[in-house]
C-alpha cells in the first residue's frame, strides 16, 4: 500500500475506538437537530401552504448547512493534521519513525491520510442529512454533489497545509497557530481579490472568477446559489495539495534532522552545568566559567517568560498575527476616512461598524490564546514533565497562575492589538467612551475564559488533538454556533414567541454536549450550570446587541463567562493533580 504501515495501523485500529463512532453520531445528530429546529421555527411562525414555501425552506436550509460544514471541515482538518504530526514531535517519537525503514512518502502520506480518515468518515456519515434536503425542494442533486466536492477538496488542502507546517515547525503551538493564521490569510486574500482589490481582471480573467477558483468560501456560496455552475476550486485544491505534499516529502528529513542533535546538546549542557556546580561547591575559590540565571519565586512563570519553552522561532506566530492586524487596520482606517461626517453622529451605525471590524480579529485572538493554553499543558504531558511538576513542592496555585501568566505573555500581541483598536475607535469617536469600556471589559473577560478553558481541556484530555478539538469546538459552539442559530431565526422570520421553543431545545442539547465535553471526567454542579448557562447567555448577548442594549450585553457576558472561568479555575488551583485527570489521560 502506497500510504504505508502508519495508515494501515490507523485503518485497523480506528473501528475499535469508541470516539470514532461518537464523533460521527454527534456530528450527524447536530445537523439533524439544526434541520429539525429550522423546520419547527418555520412551521411555528408561518403557514406552509404550497410547494413553493417548502422549496424556499430547502434552499435556505442548504444555504445554512453547507457553509457551516465547510468552515468546520476547513479549520478542524488543518488543526487535526497539524496536531497529529506535532504530537509525534512532542513525544519524541518522530525521530524514531525517521530511524525506521519508512520512506518519506510513507511517513507523510500515512500521517496525513490517518488524520483525514476521521474527517472523511464524518462527512460521509452526514451525507444523508444533506441529501434529505432534496425532499423539500429548492435544491437539486448537482448542488449537493458540488457541495461535497468543494468540502472534500477543502479538507484535503487544509490537511496538507497543516501537515506541512507541523513537519516544518518544532512545537505544537507554532504548528496549529500558523495553520489557523495561514487559513485566515488565505480566505482574506481571496475575499480582497474577489472584491476587486487588484482590479476587475487579472491576466484577462475576471477577479471574481479567480477568487471562486481559489477560495473554498466563495466556491461554496457559488454552489448554494447556482446548480449548473461547476466549481473549479476542487481541481485547484487537488493541485495545490499535491505540491504541498510533494514538498513535504522532499524536505521532511531536512527539517527534522537536527532534533536529535539538539537533544544531545541540551543534555551535554545540563551535564556541564551540573559538573561546574559540583566543582564550585567543592572549591568555592575556583572561578566559575558559566553564569547561572536567577529563577523567580514562581519557576513556572519564569520558564514561560524567560526561556524558549515553545520553540526557537515562536515569534513567527506573533509576527504573522501582527501582519494580519496591520492589513486589517489599514483597511479600517481607509474606510473611516471615506465615511461622511454624519456617520459619526449616528451612534448605532458607528457601533455596528466597529463591531463588524473588531469581531473577526477578536475571535482570532481568542482562538490563538486558547490554543496556547491547551498546548501549554499537553506539551508538558507529552514531554513527561507534568508528573514531575506534581511531585515537586510547587503548589497548584503556582502552577496554574504561572501558566496563565505565561499564556498572556506569549500571546501579548494577540490581545494587546485588539485593545489598541478599541482605543482607536474611541479616539476617532466611532464609539463612545461608555461603549469602549464595555468592549474592553467584555473582551478581557472572554480572554481569561479562553485561556482557562484551554488549561481545563489540557488537564482533562491526554492527547493534544482531543484537547485542542474539544477546546476550540467549545469556542466554536458558543460564538459561531449560537450566531448561526440567531441568523436562522432572523432569516426564517416570524414572531420570537413562536421560535423560542425549538431554539430552547437546540440550546439544551448544546449545553448537554458542552457539559459532557468539559465535565464528564470531573463532574461538578458549577460546570453543569456554566455549560447550560453560557449558550443562553451568549444568545441573549447577541440578540440584545442587535437592539442596542449595550449595558445588558456587558453584564451578561461578564457574569456568565466570569462564573464559568471561576468554575474551571477553582478546582485547578486547589486540586491540580485531581483536576488533571491522570487516569483519564492514560486511558486515551
Amino acid at each position: 500500500m502506497i500510504l504505508g504501515p502508519i495508515f494501515r495501523r490507523e485503518l485497523t485500529l480506528a473501528p475499535r475506538r469508541k470516539k470514532m463512532y461518537v464523533s460521527r453520531c454527534v456530528y450527524t445528530v447536530s445537523l439533524l437537530i439544526i434541520t429539525t429546529t429550522a423546520w419547527l421555527i418555520l412551521s411555528g411562525s408561518q403557514l406552509v401552504e404550497d410547494p413553493g414555501d417548502m422549496a424556499r425552506f430547502g434552499k435556505a436550509l442548504f444555504g445554512l448547512l453547507a457553509p457551516m460544514q465547510l468552515i468546520l471541515a476547513m479549520f478542524f482538518s488543518g488543526i487535526f493534521a497539524a496536531g497529529a504530526v506535532a504530537q509525534e514531535k512532542d513525544r519524541n517519537t518522530l525521530v524514531l519513525l525517521l530511524m525506521t525503514r519508512l520512506n518519506n512518502a510513507e511517513l507523510v502520506l500515512g500521517k496525513l491520510a490517518a488524520t483525514l480518515l476521521h474527517l472523511y468518515t464524518n462527512l460521509l456519515a452526514a451525507a444523508p442529512v444533506l441529501l434529505a434536503i432534496l425532499c423539500f425542494g429548492g435544491v437539486d442533486f448537482a448542488q449537493i454533489l458540488h457541495c461535497f466536492w468543494v468540502t472534500i477538496g477543502t479538507i484535503l488542502l487544509s490537511g496538507a497545509l497543516g501537515a506541512t507546517l507541523a513537519f516544518w515547525r518544532e512545537q505544537t503551538f507554532q504548528a496549529i497557530s500558523m495553520t489557523v493564521l495561514s487559513m485566515v490569510v488565505w480566505l482574506g486574500v481571496c475575499e480582497g481579490l474577489g472584491n476587486g482589490l487588484l482590479g476587475a481582471t487579472i491576466a484577462g480573467v475576471s477577479s471574481a472568477t479567480l477568487a471562486e477558483a481559489l477560495s473554498p468560501w466563495r466556491a461554496i456560496l457559488l454552489t448554494t446559489h447556482y446548480s449548473s455552475t461547476t466549481p473549479l476550486f476542487p481541481f485547484v485544491a487537488a493541485g495545490v495539495s499535491f505540491l504541498l505534499i510533494f514538498w513535504t516529502i522532499v524536505r521532511v528529513r531536512v527539517w527534522n534532522r537536527g532534533e536529535k542533535h539538539r537533544d544531545v546538546a541540551s543534555v551535554e549542557n545540563v551535564e556541564k552545568n551540573v559538573g561546574e556546580k559540583n566543582l564550585a561547591e567543592k572549591n568555592p575559590a575556583a572561578p566559575s566559567r558559566s553564569r547561572s540565571r536567577s529563577v523567580w519565586d514562581n519557576p513556572i512563570l519564569w520558564r514561560e517568560m524567560r526561556t524558549r519553552a515553545y520553540g526557537r522561532r515562536a515569534f513567527l506566530v506573533r509576527l504573522f498575527y501582527v501582519l494580519i492586524f496591520a492589513a486589517a487596520f489599514y483597511g479600517i482606517h481607509q474606510t473611516l476616512d471615506r465615511l461622511p461626517i454624519s456617520f459619526y453622529e449616528t451612534n448605532t451605525a458607528a457601533s455596528l461598524f466597529a463591531l463588524q471590524s473588531l469581531v473577526p480579529l477578536a475571535l482570532l485572538s481568542l482562538a490563538l490564546v486558547n490554543t496556547q493554553a491547551v498546548t501549554s499543558i499537553t506539551g508538558e504531558r507529552d514531554a513527561r514533565a507534568l508528573d514531575l511538576l506534581l511531585v515537586t513542592d510547587l503548589t497548584p496555585k503556582e502552577i496554574v497562575l504561572g501558566k496563565l501568566g505565561g499564556i498572556f505573555w506569549n500571546t501579548r500581541e494577540m490581545w494587546a492589538l485588539p485593545v489598541c483598536l478599541i482605543l482607536y475607535f474611541c479616539g476617532r469617536s466611532v464609539v463612545s467612551p461608555e461603549i469602549g469600556f464595555y468592549l474592553l471589559g467584555g473582551f478581557a473577560t472572554l480572554l481569561i475564559f479562553s485561556a482557562m478553558l484551554g488549561i481545563h481541556c489540557g488537564m482533562t484530555y491526554g492527547q493534544s488533538r482531543s484537547a485542542v478539538g474539544v477546546s476550540l469546538g467549545t469556542l466554536f459552539f458558543l460564538f459561531v454556533g449560537v450566531a448561526v442559530c440567531l441568523r436562522m431565526m432572523l432569516s426564517l422570520g416570524g414572531s420570537f414567541q413562536a421560535q423560542i421553543q425549538p431554539f430552547l431545545v437546540f440550546m439544551a442539547g448544546g449545553g448537554l454536549a458542552m457539559y459532557l465535553a468539559l465535565g464528564a471526567r470531573n463532574p461538578s454542579s458549577a460546570i453543569g450550570l456554566a455549560s447550560f448557562g453560557c449558550p443562553f447567555a451568549t444568545f441573549y448577548a447577541m440578540s440584545a446587541l442587535l437592539m442596542n442594549y449595550t449595558l445588558g450585553v456587558f453584564l451578561v457576558v461578564a457574569l456568565a463567562y466570569g462564573f464559568t472561568t471561576a468554575a474551571m479555575l477553582i478546582p485547578a488551583v486547589y486540586e491540580f493533580d485531581v483536576a488533571s485527570s491522570r487516569e483519564g489521560a492514560r486511558d486515551d
